[in-house]
């Protein structure tokens, strides 16, 4: 039986901030989001859209906004943790409760909220630029996986990821790719048997 801790991914510190995501949700609550539970964290949605989760690392605990890029950040709290790799996700970090503002905390979900209304998403530009957040989250977890997938060419990375995200639901999504784990470490393309 593996202890709660290790199966939490990206959320292990979350113990350590116990209070202050505690506050954190507190504020979330007086929005319309409502919370879910993926990838072992706290994920508010608006009408299924992911808007902003929230996370203990190791050194901060911080708010993610899935579609952070399209926020204003006139206070300049925003980060891209991967540059390069996320197009979309923001973070906003934090390592005491006292650097939580709740009326700048509220603005900043109110307008992530606003914009999701607005349906401001980013469509995949080039062919190569679809990203699975989901895959991403199973990678940061499993390093193996990483460099497995990064073995394969664009074209093949592009494959699974595409199958994953023409996928039009959360739990279809997460389904495939538990199916394409096992092909990305035997280093099988999703499509090798009919090639």
């Amino acid at each position: 039986m593996e202890s709660k801790s290790e199966n939490k991914g990206i959320w292990k510190y979350g113990d350590q901030w116990e209070e202050e995501l505690l506050f954190l949700k507190s504020i979330i609550d007086k929005t319309e989001l409502t919370e879910t539970t993926k990838w072992g964290g706290p994920v508010y949605v608006y009408e299924k859209k992911n808007v902003i989760g929230l996370g203990g690392f190791k050194d901060y605990f911080a708010i993610w906004f899935f579609n952070g890029v399209f926020l204003k950040d006139e206070k300049k709290k925003l980060i891209n943790a991967q540059e390069e790799v996320t197009k979309s996700l923001r973070q906003w970090r934090f390592t005491s409760k006292d650097q939580v503002n709740e009326k700048e905390v509220l603005e900043y979900i109110y307008e992530a909220i606003e914009n999701e209304k607005q349906g401001k998403v980013i469509k995949p530009t080039k062919k190569e630029a679809i990203v699975s957040e989901l895959l991403n989250a199973e990678m940061a977890k499993n390093p193996d996986l990483k460099s497995a997938f990064e073995k394969f060419s664009p074209y093949k990375q592009y494959e699974f990821l595409e199958y994953i995200e023409t996928a039009k639901q959360e739990k279809t999504k997460l389904s495939r790719i538990e199916k394409v784990i096992p092909m990305i470490l035997a280093n099988v393309g999703l499509n090798d048997k009919y090639r």
